[in-house]
């Protein structure tokens, strides 16, 4: 009863979604040859209709965009491209998703790029590939930059990208390479900085657990806190490597502090490091934070901010970093010689409560 019912409805076979979507094909987007053969011209008439050509009559236009708009054709970026050697199309390449600072950054460049008229092509490269490792899909691309947050770029992916003449711009990261230009936070005075706070509070004795080996912004933020502990006679810091993920921190802090000589002051190069040997340091080894251990990340991520965290960290001017990126974009896309100089922006110090006690008190 109830399927004759249905049945009988009135536009129940109309409704239903396989007579409008086949499940068994898929609608093929259409091309100028099916515009010119709907629109009864040739195919340069229906090229030269969307390429605003004024060889094109009144009459043949509109047959054109009459056709087209019946086909719902939307023309091809390809030849465009083809022609004026333009994309318009910037790739960002990362390999640290996992960071949510990278989810922030990212959303400050899709809408700063789109705004200035460029769409984002998003590659993600585990952080211990090269950026070499994707040039050649993103040459196949023709884009028009790569920004990169990677740090690895060989000699021959540099000459490759020289022969390409695609800028490259690394960012997060400081590089010394003549091919590639690089925006990137002041971590060399973060470094200092963080080292004349822990003096402050009375510390006596410094850890520090970097990122991976190859990342130059970890490599800066150790030395610039090691170079201001040489310069007040506070010795050198003992060093655990990390690799930027919560679970690096929690094992390098166990390693660190497992022994018989503790640090009392530990810098970690990013947040989650932080983190992680902030928790290794409260339930595996019983240690308190700040009245053991005072203990200060990099990033600013929003969980930096927890009360169950309350960590001391760097903040990074990410628009400003953005900015001066596609402002690099800019100019390499009008002609101008990528900077020689790499482009610093300060980071923010935020004091909270992982350094909060006076450790002479």
């Amino acid at each position: 009863m109830t399927a004759e019912k249905k049945a009988a409805t009135p536009g129940a076979e109309d409704a239903s979604p396989d007579k409008d979507w086949p499940r068994d094909s898929l609608k093929k987007y259409a091309s100028s040859i099916d515009v010119a053969r709907v629109a009864g011209v040739s195919q340069s008439q229906v090229s030269r209709t969307f390429s605003g050509s004024s060889k094109v009559s009144e009459s043949t236009r509109k047959k054109v965009l009459e056709a087209a708009e019946r086909l719902d054709y939307r023309p091809s970026l390809i030849p465009r491209i083809m022609l004026t050697h333009k994309s318009n199309l910037v790739a960002i390449v990362v390999g640290g998703l996992y960071n949510p600072f990278y989810s922030a950054v990212l959303e400050e460049f899709m809408i700063r790029f789109q705004a200035a008229g460029h769409q984002v092509l998003l590659v993600h490269v585990p952080n211990d590939h090269a950026l070499d490792d994707v040039i050649p899909k993103l040459a196949s691309y023709r884009v028009d930059a790569i920004v990169s947050a990677l740090a690895i770029l060989s000699p021959a992916g540099a000459a490759t990208l020289a022969k390409l003449k695609i800028p490259v711009i690394a960012f997060n990261t400081a590089v010394n390479n003549r091919w590639v230009t690089s925006v990137s936070s002041e971590n060399f005075q973060a470094g200092q900085t963080i080292a004349d706070l822990f003096i402050a509070r009375g510390a006596r004795s410094f850890g520090f657990i970097s990122g991976p080996w190859t990342s130059p912004a970890s490599a800066r933020r150790r030395e610039g806190y090691e170079e201001r502990l040489r310069e007040t006679g506070a010795g050198p810091p003992t060093i655990a490597r990390g690799d930027y993920r919560y679970e690096g921190g929690f094992a390098a802090a166990l390693g660190m502090f497992g022994g018989s000589s503790r640090p009392d002051a530990l810098f970690c190069a990013n947040d989650l490091l932080a983190i992680g040997a902030i928790d290794a340091l409260r339930e595996r080894l019983g240690l308190r934070v700040p009245d053991d251990v005072l203990v200060a990340g990099f990033d600013d991520i929003p969980a930096a901010s927890w009360a169950s965290v309350d960590l001391t960290t760097f903040t990074h001017d990410a628009a400003a970093m953005v900015d001066e990126t596609l402002s690099i974009v800019l100019s390499a896309e009008n002609g101008k010689p990528l900077a020689t100089k790499p482009v610093v922006v300060s980071a923010r110090l935020i004091e909270r409560g992982t350094t909060s006690k006076d450790l002479r008190s």
